[in-house]
């Protein structure tokens, strides 16, 4: 107890932890896991309340990737048996995203697999976002569109983009073994360029790729040094034709320690319970929520989550509710965190 009483103490005051810290988290037994729970979910109420962002993921380009990354399903030489499809046409993404803000989402994630986007693929997503914001105006768009180039961020800002994400995914020591064609730092310095051009950023990880505890709390300090505005906390799906098809190592119990672990690293950046969670975490979904404070709404990439119906009924049965989009997430934001937010509307069916 006198480790959580003084990782909650550091995350009031948004002290950094030591990485023993970290690493006792993860170490904790499973007949602690309440504790835990319990300590960071002090530290998520401080600086988001009960509320919960609500994300909704747009495929605009699906498969096809010239990259390795082994936890990938659209990855180069991948026999998973995924869509692929090119571009989606702006009106095609409108529509979807329309399915995803009349559920609740106040951010719309426009994802196109690739080692990264043309001059051309920034012009495509120019338009989407066009039609994505003549019907959803205040809509936050997050670009999620591989390594950048010189000039990309910029513009992808001035066509609307409010974010950008770019996900570390695991330890710099460990990043050689998941992926070949690009590096930890190309990963880095994309993040580092949406910052200098004014973009949110967007940064988390993949847990569950056979990576040790001293991994996870490598990769959670550096996202912490980059300061994002989010970090999404994705857990590995391990996907048949993939090099990781096999691990299977994940439990519920971990997977909600590594949250802990985050939030206490994290105490006032958004983090985001990302893919994976309905495989790992099953019935104990709703005790992350004490965690998080983000969520995908429905499906991810090439992978289905619950229904977006069921996601909302999970927040409601939590006791948390939907956060509105007059009200701020960034970390950035030191107001007081009010509570009476409500979402309002449900989810169209099969969205």
């Amino acid at each position: 107890m006198d480790l959580l009483d003084t990782l909650v103490a550091k995350g009031l005051r948004r002290e950094l932890p030591t990485r023993e810290e970290a690493l006792a988290v993860l170490a904790n037994p499973d007949e602690d896991l309440l504790d835990v729970v319990a300590a960071a979910g002090r530290v998520r109420r401080q600086w988001f309340g009960r509320r919960v962002k609500l994300n909704y993921l747009v495929n605009l380009k699906s498969g096809l990737c010239p990259e390795d990354c082994g936890y990938c399903s659209q990855r180069l030489g991948s026999k998973a048996e995924i869509l692929k499809y090119t571009w989606l046409k702006p009106d095609q993404a409108a529509a979807a995203a329309k399915a995803g803000v009349a559920g609740g989402a106040k951010r719309v994630c426009l994802v196109a697999s690739g080692r990264g986007p043309t001059d051309r693929d920034v012009d495509r997503v120019a338009d989407t976002i066009s039609a994505i914001k003549a019907e959803n105006e205040d809509v936050e768009i997050c670009a999620c569109l591989g390594l950048l180039s010189d000039g990309q961020a910029t513009r992808l800002r001035e066509a609307g983009v409010h974010a950008y994400n770019h996900n570390l995914n695991t330890s710099e020591d460990t990043y050689g073994d998941i992926c070949s064609t690009h590096d930890y730092a190309d990963r880095v310095d994309t993040v580092q360029q949406a910052q200098a051009a004014g973009l949110s950023a967007c940064s988390g990880l993949i847990a569950g790729m056979g990576e040790s505890d001293a991994d996870l709390v490598d990769v959670v300090f550096a996202l912490r040094a980059l300061n994002p505005d989010s970090v999404p906390v994705n857990f590995l799906i391990p996907i048949e034709g993939t090099p990781l098809a096999k691990e299977w190592s994940l439990t519920p119990q971990r997977c909600l320690r590594i949250l802990a672990m985050v939030r206490f690293v994290c105490p006032d950046i958004e983090v985001r319970l990302a893919g994976g969670r309905e495989v790992h975490l099953r019935s104990m979904q709703p005790l992350a929520l004490h965690l998080v404070n983000s969520i995908f709404l429905g499906d991810y990439l090439t992978t289905e989550g619950q229904t977006g119906q069921a996601d909302l009924d999970m927040i409601a049965d939590a006791g948390f509710v939907v956060e509105g989009t007059d009200e701020k997430t960034l970390h950035g934001d030191r107001e007081a965190v009010g509570d009476d937010v409500s979402s309002g509307t449900d989810l169209p069916p099969n969205a």
